[in-house]
């Protein structure tokens, strides 16, 4: 059951950044002309990856 449910909160964290990464895309346009990077990417990859490992 606990691992059930750390499943189902990784998918719905992993949804999550996946909305946020599309919302904040004319942000990171914007900041990536000023030089500067938002690790979106980071959080997106690695919760896919635990949520792929969760869900084996």
């Amino acid at each position: 059951m606990e691992t059930r449910l750390y499943a189902i909160t990784l998918l719905a964290l992993y949804q999550l950044t996946l909305a946020a990464g599309i919302v904040l895309l004319p942000v990171a346009m914007f900041t990536e002309r000023l030089g500067l990077r938002l690790p979106i990417n980071r959080a997106v990859e690695g919760l896919g990856d635990a949520y792929a490992q969760a869900s084996k």
